[in-house]
């Protein structure tokens, strides 16, 4: 069996979910996959299902009533991955802005001693194709926010594409964790940091999906930019020790 996991929240993904599916099983690192599905209109459980049945061990599916948030759908798929022994556990975006080919590069980083290892699109620059110049702005200066407000090193503290060492998850409390939206990713990461976890990012390059609709909203940003002070506050009064 596999050590490795990649969680993958779905809604709407039909143009994207097979595509994905195929490449991360093709690449030379074996990976298994768990696909976070929030009862997608469009059928892409339906993709998944017929796809389980050519890729029966390596191919998992858990099925929500509906659109319950980014954080709630990585919670869920962290504790099956927790129940079912994985070492390894990687988030990962179903629309390729986050390469499947970088999914090594983070098995890597964590193998050789980090406890999470961070795509980052900051870390040499700024490595973003196809979006506005607004939304990249957005993006870097709300991980600029973060930073000063928590004080972690981090560079790209919104960051979706990551993988966890299991101990990271076994110590993390997901019922403390308040973000549900993109704020979520920053939460995450600064518990970690708290906890003193060796944090590592590893440079990528980000492309814009070129299928599907985009699930990036302002409120969104804005949930995780008035999230990150309350969640600040809260840290003084809760111990982070390991």
């Amino acid at each position: 069996m596999s050590t490795n996991l990649v969680i993958i929240p779905t809604y709407n993904e039909k143009e994207n979910v097979e595509k994905m599916i195929r490449k991360v099983f093709s690449l030379e690192t074996p990976f298994q996959i768990l696909i976070v599905e929030d009862n997608s209109p469009d059928g892409t459980a339906a993709i998944v299902k017929k796809l389980q049945k050519e890729f029966p061990e390596k191919l998992h599916i858990l099925e929500r009533k509906g659109k319950l948030g980014l954080g709630t759908a990585y919670i869920t798929g962290f504790k099956w991955a927790l129940e079912h022994g994985y070492d390894y556990i990687f988030e990962m975006d179903c629309d390729f802005s986050h390469n499947p080919n970088d999914l090594e590069r983070l098995y890597k980083a964590v193998f050789d001693g980090a406890d999470v290892a961070i795509g980052s699109r900051y870390i040499s620059g700024i490595n973003v194709i196809n979006w506005p110049l607004g939304r990249v702005l957005m993006s870097y200066f709300a991980s600029m926010y973060v930073r000063i407000v928590t004080g972690m090193k981090i560079m790209d503290t919104t960051a979706g594409f990551k993988c966890y060492r299991r101990k990271v998850l076994e110590t993390i409390d997901f019922e403390k964790i308040k973000l549900i939206g993109y704020g979520f990713q920053i939460e995450m990461k600064f518990t970690a940091w708290k906890f003193g976890f060796k944090v590592v990012e590893v440079p990528i390059v980000f492309t814009d999906r070129k299928e599907g609709t985009s699930k990036m909203s302002g409120g969104i940003f804005n949930e995780a930019l008035w999230g990150v002070m309350k969640m600040k506050l809260r840290s003084w009064f809760r111990e982070y020790k390991q």
